[in-house]
């Protein structure tokens, strides 16, 4: 089967990570995978959810927002806040996000402060949640070193890919026409070490087996395992570029230092 962009079938798109993005926030990450882009950005509040005081929870939060940008699809998509409520879909992704970033965080180390990731999807061609999720992970990791208070709190890295079958065959990291036409679509969340956080799978059209899953799961597993080199790669350029230029405005930003960094 020759793929729309002319990839293998086990071949991912090009990714892209480029760090403080954004000036504002903790930190930002500009995350692209392909012709999916999604910047992921990092704040915090000195207080955590009134439910961990009623429940007596101790520690901090940490949890997401997600949203499309009204011409980051083919066709525009409506503003939620223009409707007066978000969408299900919005709702399920951004809590997947926040699932996906806690299981990777000791909450204890946050102290009582509520981290917030902003995930802003400005170009869609598929897999938003799982280009979301693999960005989120450098953000927060930059966010957590960047503060002594929380260096510790990061406990490794997350990242997440679709898989899917298409036309009987399966296919890694699948772009919009891809996922539009999948006979089986999987979303496949997993830390560095190899254990899983989150497996959505859903057959479109005939139930499959449970030989396609493992295998599936195992071609996931090899895209992701390039995904955590890219983002290692990454946070290490961060950090020894930090370490040697102590001010920023002397390199004219970080953002253009990273532009080269690709897949």
């Amino acid at each position: 089967m020759t793929r729309s962009d002319g990839r293998k079938a086990d071949e991912l798109r090009p990714v892209r990570i480029t760090p403080d993005y954004l000036a504002h926030p903790m930190s930002s990450v500009l995350m692209e995978m392909g012709g999916t882009k999604v910047i992921c950005a990092v704040s915090m509040e000195n207080k955590v959810p009134g439910w961990m005081k009623t429940q007596k929870v101790s520690g901090g939060w940490l949890t997401c927002e997600y949203g499309l940008m009204p011409a980051a699809t083919h066709e525009r998509c409506r503003r939620e806040a223009s409707a007066g409520k978000q969408g299900g879909r919005t709702m399920e992704i951004q809590r997947l996000i926040g699932r996906s970033l806690r299981g990777v965080v000791d909450l204890e180390a946050l102290g009582e402060n509520t981290f917030y990731m902003d995930c802003d999807v400005f170009d869609a061609d598929g897999g938003t949640r799982c280009c979301s999720i693999s960005g989120a992970s450098v953000a927060l990791q930059i966010a957590l070193r960047k503060d002594k208070r929380f260096e510790t709190a990061f406990k490794e890295p997350v990242a997440a890919v679709s898989v899917g079958i298409v036309n009987g065959e399966l296919l890694l990291d699948l772009n919009y026409v891809e996922d539009s036409n999948a006979e089986v679509d999987m979303n496949i969340v997993m830390t560095a070490s190899g254990k899983l956080i989150e497996v959505q799978g859903t057959a479109e059209g005939a139930p499959f087996s449970r030989k396609q899953l493992n295998e599936l799961v195992d071609l996931a597993e090899s895209g992701l395992k390039q995904i955590f080199v890219r983002q290692q790669e990454v946070i290490e350029a961060y950090f020894d570029l930090k370490q040697d230029v102590p001010k920023r405005r002397e390199l004219g930003s970080l953002s253009d230092a990273f532009s080269g960094i690709k897949l």
